[in-house]
């Protein structure tokens, strides 16, 4: 499967964007789709994952403020962000994969497929 990761851009401290990631290719709906970021210096880390079974599970930074969703007719998974922060500035990366482990999920091994990624900056 081939993943499409756009939304990101400038915003302002407490602003909103949203990021999509468009996949193509593949059986969409038997892949659980995950959201992952990196910022300069530092490693990539997970932010949010969408099980096919609806389930989803988020990082403690973001809990509260970043939503997960997919539309299945458009083979497309979202992460709408909220209340951003400067510590939220990274590439963001959208990843597939056809496994699930409890445990595993928010490990970048734990996925098969990944999109290119998209710039989100946070100004202060």
């Amino acid at each position: 499967v081939q993943l499409q990761a756009s939304g990101g851009g400038l915003v302002q401290t407490g602003g909103s964007l949203r990021l999509s990631c468009a996949a193509s290719g593949g059986a969409f709906s038997s892949y659980n789709m995950g959201w992952f970021r990196q910022a300069p210096g530092k490693e990539r880390e997970f932010v949010a994952v969408r099980r096919v079974t609806g389930y989803t599970a988020y990082a403690d930074s973001v809990k509260g403020r970043f939503t997960i969703s997919r539309d299945y007719a458009k083979n497309t998974v979202y992460l709408q962000m909220n209340s951003l922060k400067p510590e939220d500035t990274a590439v963001y990366y959208c990843a597939a994969s056809q496994t699930w482990n409890v445990v595993t999920m928010t490990l970048v091994d734990n996925y098969n497929y990944w999109g290119q990624g998209t710039l989100v900056t946070v100004s202060s």
